[in-house]
């Protein structure tokens, strides 16, 4: 049986100022977003979408039973540089095994955001 998923495409964020996050974003990401809508922000990151969604309130709690892992080259490097830029520790750089090092942050808006080094993943 041929499986009917393509992939990931899309990963969101939902935030309560939106142009504050958007900026935030270019700069740590380097890019600008391709798709720029006041209900709506998306940046291509290496083929793969990150998403800003505007939300009016703050949630209570977000969960972090789910974390979307961006790939780098350098995790302590780009941690260290997301930290920098007003993010918080949420899982520091771990070698996980067989060269995979993973690490997490908050975003300024409470989002999980990872970061993953796999010398075994190609796209």
């Amino acid at each position: 049986m041929a499986t009917q998923y393509q992939g990931l495409r899309t990963v969101g964020y939902q935030v309560t100022d939106i142009t504050a996050a958007k900026e935030w974003y270019a700069k740590v990401l380097g890019i600008e977003p391709y798709f720029d809508q006041p209900f709506y922000v998306g940046f291509n990151v290496a083929g793969y979408e990150l998403g800003l969604q505007p939300r009016e309130t703050a949630t209570v709690s977000k969960t972090t039973n789910v974390v979307a892992y961006w790939g780098v080259d350098n995790v302590q490097q780009t941690y260290n540089e997301l930290l920098a830029h007003g993010a918080t520790p949420h899982g520091e750089p771990m070698d996980v095994g067989e060269g995979i090092i993973v690490a997490s942050v908050r975003d300024p808006w409470g989002n999980a955001f990872g970061i993953i080094y796999n010398p075994h993943f190609k796209l």
